[in-house]
């Protein structure tokens, strides 16, 4: 068991740096069974921490320091002093050098930080901190340097040697050895740095940027995998055009590297110039990726490239501005991909993502605000909060000033910080400065925890003609325990009259109507908005475009949902109002199955989505939205105290009742896409994913029928289809269904089709580690002793324990406690040899207030049993200790 807890940092106690690292020379020599990494510093004392010369303290982990030298004098160990976290040495001078050599082991890094090994080539991962596995260093964003690197490797097992920048020379060496060097003009912190050395083939292509320079893009991959990178490459081209067409950005390098490698903890990373991806990021053919693969190879890509301005030139002071450059990233990946596909669609999914799975972090042990106030580790705070509740402030800022306003303040931040290490609190001075306006309030959204809640009444009068809607702002615990204030919350609306039209909006004392949508700001903790000159009793259109990350409440009937489902302008709103309705139907029937009454649906639903179902007019991917009914995790974050089984046996009712009543309508949409896609060429465009979309919801409704006729147009689909989109589909209605023949033969055809394939196989994982039919933790144990599963590949452990404790709530929540004591095994496992994995992997046991009182025995006796299983890394032992506490 750990004796000493680790330590914990804050915010409060931040310091700029001692020194200052103006040049980092570095030189790798690789080998098979260990590393050799020479480095020279050229160093000065900051100025900003005035005279003296205080010892200089760098970072360093599980590295054998073999020389050090200041300047020309090797220094001996009683020279310095040698911890396993750092080296420290005395300066003799203002400005100086630092040489030295550590010896590595990447063939044995686990942990994949660092510099290690993947499928046999050389690769790093420096954010956050890794770089200090590689060398000595100040391992901190605000210390940038210019970087020269060179590597040397055995020039048959090696033939590519990539780093940061651009080439300035290569050449051969002794022993069938060879070397390359690259200089990166720009200054980058540590985290940034990148290197790569392997067999790789590669896609090159060109892109010329707006003031005429030719760009050499290259997407570097194992051979085999050469085909699959065309799709990533029309997406780099495409963020690179969206970002000077959108935020006036150039790429600034004459090479432009992106490398694809099997073993990489998380989705990419945006190192300067050389971005290193999980190849699930960057590979994507019809045969083998589905339409939603495609399209987060499009967002991922865009993603990394994007950080080339946010996060790459302008950079992170801290770790906990992390959302500097984190959720503006992800507010700009999401507007690229709205402008790529359906923008209503995206908007759709995002929020759908957000409301499931952060708000549910918000709600839980390791709530943390969008800026947190202190961490342990790091690496636990790459979370949806400051990534995407993170993204959602970004968007509250430009919803606020409006798209010219929020482009000003970007292109300010952007000339003002160029080069720089900064805060969040810059970028919000930026937006100010620009457009002279006051955010002073606004910033709690960076400083407080929390999900707030947003509970709006109305008043109207008919004399008057008046409409006047009230709100009231209120804050749950979360786990700093500090008193809340009011939130700046921009709530986007609209009026609709009886017909369904809308009503001009004018606030009281306004000289005239400001149109038919309008934001308002609510800034106080009640606050009432009247409208004048309303002829009739509205109908509320709220939060439209969900402009605020908030619960919102407001008291609709189902008639008045039913009429916003099919009125509202606001495409968001009009899936909004069906996701509304579908909660309080299956919230009814979760309530008849506790009292063991017999499960009625209202028929409003059917009703309500049979139209949408026969709309002609709307959106394939639209009409696919509106039919998903609201998942089991966003039916477990919304209850008070979830119930598990009436939860699970109320939406499999709901399904089945749709799917019964509207057989003839979804029949009718499957057979109409189905016979399209049989002679069109499979294409990675927007219309083309919505016809897709329809037609495969269509098809997992009607399996539930178990109508012979569904039953072989799913063999058929399985069988004929000419991509993965639609043959995932069909192989997982059919895992899904009772029909276990054609269940086996399937799975065992798709396995032999794609042996060889590993993302490929990582969907088959997936696909029967979700299945909610009784067995799933036998399944899923079984599926861990298949050839092509890997605990020590993160992809592997995502694609089966996590799609097993994340999605398949019925199987893993099981009442006698075996889904939890699985996961606790594999989680004290995975500490040993990944902690970031392990600690990720954690996130549904600390939920554990979340259930009844039995399951919450069950998972926190589970948690206490990792925090006494021995050692625990500091990623898992901070998610414990803030979950039992």
């Amino acid at each position: 068991m750990r004796t000493e807890q680790p330590k914990m940092i804050y915010l409060k106690d931040y310091q700029a740096p001692e020194y200052l690292i103006d040049e980092t020379h570095l030189t790798f020599e690789l080998f098979e069974d260990h590393t050799l990494v020479h480095a020279q510093l050229v160093m000065r004392r900051n100025p900003a921490r005035g005279a003296g010369l205080p010892p200089l303290v760098l970072d360093g982990q599980q590295l054998e320091l073999l020389s050090v030298a200041l300047g020309d004098v090797t220094l001996t160990p009683t020279d310095y002093l040698l911890t396993p976290d750092q080296l420290t040495v005395q300066p003799l001078a203002p400005s100086f050098t630092l040489d030295s050599t550590v010896r590595i082991h990447p063939e044995t890094n686990t942990a994949l930080e660092g510099l290690y090994k993947s499928s046999g080539m050389f690769c790093t991962q420096c954010e956050a901190e890794g770089f200090r596995k590689i060398t000595y260093y100040l391992d901190r964003p605000d210390v940038m340097s210019k970087f020269t690197t060179t590597l040397s490797a055995d020039k048959q097992k090696f033939p590519i040697l990539l780093s940061n920048g651009n080439p300035i020379a290569s050449g051969p060496e002794e022993g069938d050895r060879h070397w390359a060097t690259w200089e990166d003009p720009f200054m980058k912190p540590a985290y940034l740095f990148a290197l790569v050395a392997g067999d790789l083939w590669c896609v090159e292509d060109k892109f010329t940027t707006m003031s005429q320079r030719e760009v050499t893009l290259r997407i570097y991959v194992e051979p085999e995998n050469i085909d699959k990178c065309q799709h990533a490459m029309n997406s780099l081209k495409k963020s690179m055009r969206w970002d000077e067409e959108v935020y006036g950005r150039e790429y600034d390098l004459d090479i432009f590297m992106i490398v694809a490698v099997n073993d990489f903890n998380m989705g990419a990373m945006e190192n300067k110039g050389l971005n290193i991806f999980n190849s699930s990021c960057v590979l994507a053919r019809a045969e083998t990726a589905t339409d939603a693969a495609h399209q987060r190879v499009e967002a991922v890509v865009a993603h990394e490239y994007f950080h080339n301005w946010s996060g790459n030139r302008v950079t992170c002071r801290d770790w906990f501005q992390l959302s500097l450059k984190e959720g503006f990233t992800v507010f700009r990946d999401a507007e690229f991909s709205a402008d790529m596909n359906s923008r209503t669609v995206k908007r759709i999914e995002d929020v759908a993502y957000l409301r499931t799975h952060q708000f549910a972090e918000d709600a839980g042990p390791m709530a943390h605000a969008v800026r947190p106030d202190s961490f342990i580790e790091i690496s636990n705070f790459y979370t949806l909060t400051v990534y995407e509740k993170g993204s959602e402030v970004v968007r509250m800022i430009r919803t606020l000033l409006g798209a010219d306003g929020f482009r000003k303040g970007s292109d300010l931040y952007f000339e003002r910080h160029d080069g720089q290490a900064v805060t969040c609190d810059d970028f919000i001075k930026a937006m100010e400065d620009a457009n002279g306006v006051e955010l002073t309030q606004f910033k709690r959204w960076y400083s407080q925890a929390g999900t707030p809640r947003l509970a709006v009444s109305e008043a109207y009068d008919a004399a008057a003609k008046t409409y006047s809607l009230t709100f009231r702002q209120s804050y749950p615990a979360t786990p700093d325990k500090q008193e809340k204030q009011p939130f700046v919350i921009p709530v986007e609306l609209g009026l609709l009259n009886a017909q369904g039209g809308e009503i001009a909006l004018r606030l009281a004392g306004e000289a005239a109507a400001a149109g038919t949508t309008r934001v308002i700001s609510v800034t106080e903790a009640e606050q009432t908005f009247t409208f004048v000159d309303i002829a009739e009793q509205p109908l509320p259109s709220l939060l439209r475009g969900f402009s605020a990350p908030v619960k919102l409440s407001f008291p609709y009937n189902r008639d008045q949902l039913m009429f916003l489902m099919q009125h509202d302008s606001d495409g968001f709103n009009r899936w909004e109002a069906g996701q509304q309705l579908s909660v309080q139907v299956l919230q009814e029937m979760i309530g008849q199955h506790q009292r063991g009454e017999a499960l009625v649906m209202d028929q409003r639903l059917v009703t309500a989505l049979g139209s949408v179902l026969a709309d002609e007019t709307l959106d394939q991917a639209m009409v696919a939205e509106m039919l998903s009914l609201p998942g089991e995790a966003y039916l477990t974050e919304i209850s008070e105290v979830a119930d598990v089984d009436a939860i699970h046996a109320a939406r499999d009712f709901a399904r089945k009742q749709l799917a019964d009543q509207l057989f003839d309508g979804l029949w009718a949409r499957y057979e109409g896409n189905r016979a399209l896609s049989k002679t069109t060429a499979y294409v990675a465009e927007d219309q083309h994913f919505a016809r897709r979309s329809l037609q495969n919801i269509a098809l997992s409704y009607l399996m539930l029928s178990g109508k012979p006729q569904v039953l072989a147009a799913a063999i058929e689909q399985f069988d004929a289809a000419d991509n993965m989109t639609e043959r995932m589909t069909a192989l997982a209605v059919l895992v899904n269904s009772p029909f276990s023949d054609e269940k086996a033969k399937a799975l065992a055809v798709f396995a032999e089709n794609f042996k060889d394939n590993p993302l490929v196989m990582d969907q088959w994982f997936s696909v029967q580690a979700g299945s909610t039919l009784p067995g799933g933790l036998q399944r899923t144990k079984a599926l861990m002793e298949h050839p092509a599963f890997n605990l020590k590949n993160p992809n592997k452990v995502r694609a089966l324990v996590g799609a097993f404790a994340g999605q398949n709530l019925i199987n893993f929540h099981a009442a006698d406690g075996s889904g939890y004591r699985f996961l606790a095994d594999l989680v004290i496992q995975l500490n040993g040899f990944n902690p970031q994995i392990a600690s990720r992997q954690l996130a549904p046991l600390t939920r554990w207030r979340k259930y009844d009182s039995a399951r919450q025995a069950l998972m926190k006796g589970e948690l206490e049993r990792i925090r006494a299983s021995g050692e625990l890394s500091s990623d898992v032992f901070e998610v414990v200790s803030k979950s039992l506490a």
